[in-house]
């Protein structure tokens, strides 16, 4: 049976990538909010943030889980981010035949805005109901194709300038067009709930060390803690006490890792009072106590 355009397109997407992404790793390209992804084997579970971007899976698979739902990832699906999230992901089908290869796009907020207001006429009803800041879609075959210009501008970089900005807003109005559309119109709709969402986690990501009020940052969201509590769960999948835990420990982590400090000093650092809470709780997100899992982590370095 003859191919699909659709099926050409990502075929001719997946052999680009694959030369420029041929060791494995993660590749910054010459546009650089635009990267490449590749792994030639399955891999351990990977504590992150995801943020506002849009990623597609063209060979193997992966499993993201934020919070307690799990969502798998297959090639030639679409991956929305609208709001930051803390994520624990693995790939999961990944070979040195078949490496999982992946690209990632992370969007620029004003210009999904500028694009928004250009596309007022949308024929998706919004409603004022929370939706979810990660959603899973098959990729259509216009966002592929945008992509597939983008990458092949690479090829021109004293066109990237000129070119990579308008492809990028091309693949912004793909997006509102298509499935992940109601999404991302929701995070930039003034006064939505998930606008309101965005603008606690922000305040979250900047203060994460403070102690935290449930009624403070209802207040912030301008609901009440009832209501703000239920909507924040809908949007990232879990309580702000956890969102508040896993930016604490991911930042713990990082600051042993790469500031060579100790346990109870990351801990300090980070707002834990009790060592031993710290401890308990870091070893319940990573599997392994704060010193066991730093001395895996340079090992494999």
């Amino acid at each position: 049976m003859p191919r699909t355009f659709s099926e050409r397109n990502i075929d001719q997407l997946t052999q680009a990538v694959s030369r420029l992404a041929e060791v494995e790793g993660d590749h910054i390209s010459g546009i650089p909010e635009f990267s490449f992804h590749s792994r030639m084997r399955p891999t351990e579970s990977i504590h992150c943030i995801y943020n506002l971007g849009i990623g597609i899976i063209l060979q193997g698979q992966k499993e993201v889980i934020i919070g307690d739902q799990v969502y798998p990832c297959h090639a030639g699906q679409s991956m929305l981010t609208t709001i930051d999230l803390p994520v624990t992901s693995h790939v999961i089908e990944a070979s040195l035949h078949q490496p999982f290869l992946a690209i990632l796009l992370l969007l620029d907020a004003q210009m999904v805005n500028e694009v928004v207001a250009d596309m007022p006429d949308s024929t998706v009803a919004l409603s004022d109901h929370a939706h979810h800041a990660f959603t899973v879609e098959n990729a259509d075959e216009p966002l592929i194709s945008a992509f597939l210009r983008l990458v092949k501008v690479l090829d021109e970089p004293t066109m990237i300038p000129h070119l990579g900005p308008l492809i990028q807003k091309e693949i912004i109005v793909r997006l509102l067009s298509g499935p992940h559309g109601i999404y991302l119109r929701q995070l930039v709709k003034s006064g939505s709930t998930s606008q309101k969402i965005q603008q606690v986690i922000s305040w979250l990501k900047t203060n994460f060390i403070q102690p935290i009020r449930m009624d403070e940052l209802a207040e912030k969201a301008f609901m009440s803690p009832s209501a703000f509590r239920q909507h924040f769960r809908t949007v990232t999948g879990m309580s702000p006490l956890q969102y508040q835990k896993q930016l604490r420990l991911q930042e713990a982590r990082h600051l042993m890792l790469n500031q060579n400090l100790d346990a109870g000093r990351a801990a300090g650092m980070v707002g834990y009072e009790s060592a031993s809470q710290f401890s308990r709780e870091y070893s319940r997100m990573f599997g392994e106590s704060p010193q066991r899992d730093i001395q895996r982590m340079r090992q494999s370095l």
